[in-house]
């Protein structure tokens, strides 16, 4: 185990990055205490050098230890390789300077774990950079692509095809996805005070699923609510059957009240909805039949092509994207809209992610990333987002911050250190075994 933990690439670029940085300081005290360089000028110019060194030291540090093979050419490494790993070693300093720090100072963050922050997310995007657009071989990039192309195209044996070909929906990140309709949806929307917009948001919904003719039940949660939301809730039990909602038997809080109602819906699969109607139902039903066609789970952003806000504040606008940004560059994903609590997820997705710890929006991060840590299958489609027009938003943004990033780091380990004890596959394997 121990060598398959030292043989693992980015293990060793934290090491090489280690060791650059030794040398750079090394490097410093050479030149200031034993070459005399004191002036303040010649101190600038100590540090320029040393931090030039070091990172041409790490470069190929890199090059032989890390991503090893590629374009040995002194054109090439010269005039493209080693220039770009200047763009992509100052990007990560100047992001992690004028972005990170400012961002989670503002947000009250202790200094000791700012920086610790900074230096993983400015490490992860350098990373991220040098093996998209520095070290990787063009040649070795289109020959993988070519492989997986061909191993994609499988000749089944002439009896078993018919049975594979019916059976088999798609091939994800090696994972072998096969067709499992969702009959049944339910819908969960948490509710806290929202008497001005519940009726609005729950008969629209009601409207486009019956239209669409999907099975369907509406579990909305009301949060300890100290208005008239429970009493607007028993009048639309009464006129519609499938219309149901459950006082929350947590403490009062986002997450709870999901977690609440992600413990007693009955669907096959199980959409979480706004009560402020900032969602379209008309997505509902993207992400439902977007479902049939074999993924674990259907994340929306809106802000891929197709995906729209309106009214969204400035100032959450810019932190929601910056927030998004840090997911992005620390777990490697396309997704871009992480934070945004209205997803889909199949049954089985959301056994596979309990315990959930989140007490408030922080779950909106919990379970998306959870479920992709742990091995299922998701697409993105694009999606609406409307600003409410009652009622307040119950989400500050600044009381949020440190909750958010414990449970984002918190996932981040599990991804890194816990050995793929919580993956899906390891699920099946023990109830296998139990059989």
């Amino acid at each position: 185990m121990l060598i398959k933990i030292l043989r693992s690439k980015l293990l060793k670029f934290l090491l090489g990055g280690g060791l650059s940085a030794l040398l750079n300081v090394l490097l410093i005290y050479i030149l200031i205490e034993k070459l005399g360089f004191q002036t303040s000028l010649l101190r600038n110019a100590a540090n320029l050098i040393s931090i030039e060194i070091s990172l041409v030291f790490s470069f190929f540090v890199y090059r032989i230890w890390v991503w090893t093979g590629g374009n040995w050419k002194v054109k090439d490494v010269l005039f493209r390789q080693i220039p770009l790993y200047h763009v992509s070693a100052g990007s990560a300093v100047i992001i992690r300077i004028f972005l990170i720090f400012p961002v989670l100072d503002w947000l009250g963050i202790n200094y000791a774990i700012n920086t610790l922050i900074g230096v993983i997310v400015s490490a992860s995007i350098n990373y991220c950079i040098s093996d998209r657009f520095v070290f990787k071989n063009k040649q070795d990039y289109v020959r993988n692509q070519r492989l997986r192309k061909t191993q994609s195209q499988v000749d089944y044996p002439e009896a078993l095809a018919p049975a594979f070909s019916s059976n088999l929906n798609s091939v994800k990140n090696n994972k072998v996805v096969f067709t499992n309709e969702v009959k049944s949806l339910s819908i969960v929307i948490p509710a806290y005070n929202e008497e001005g917009c519940i009726a609005q948001t729950v008969h629209t919904i009601s409207q486009v699923m019956e239209t669409e003719n999907i099975d369907y039940e509406i579990l909305v949660v009301n949060d300890n609510s100290k208005d008239k939301t429970e009493e607007i809730l028993q009048q639309l039990n009464a006129t519609n059957h499938k219309v149901n909602y459950i006082n929350n038997y947590y403490p009062n809080g986002f997450g709870f009240a999901v977690r609440c109602g992600l413990e007693n819906f009955k669907g096959d699969a199980v959409a979480i909805v706004m009560a402020d109607s900032s969602d379209a139902p008309e997505d509902i039903v993207s992400y439902y039949y977007k479902l049939q066609s074999g993924y674990d789970c259907i994340f929306g952003s809106r802000f891929i092509k197709g995906g729209k806000v309106i009214d969204y504040p400035t100032y959450k606008l810019i932190i929601n994207r910056l927030a998004n940004f840090f997911i992005q560059i620390l777990f490697g994903l396309e997704l871009n809209d992480t934070t945004n609590a209205f997803k889909i997820y199949r049954r089985e997705v959301i056994q596979g992610t309990f315990p959930l710890i989140s007490h408030h929006f922080n779950l909106t991060v919990e379970l998306p990333l959870k479920a992709i840590v742990r091995g299922y299958s998701y697409a993105t489609i694009p999606i609406v987002w409307r600003n409410r027009t009652t009622g307040v938003s119950k989400l500050k943004l600044k009381e949020m911050g440190s909750r958010y990033l414990f449970i984002v780091l918190s996932i981040w380990l599990e991804k890194h250190l816990s050995r793929g004890d919580y993956h899906y596959s390891k699920k099946i394997l023990v109830t296998n075994k139990e059989k």
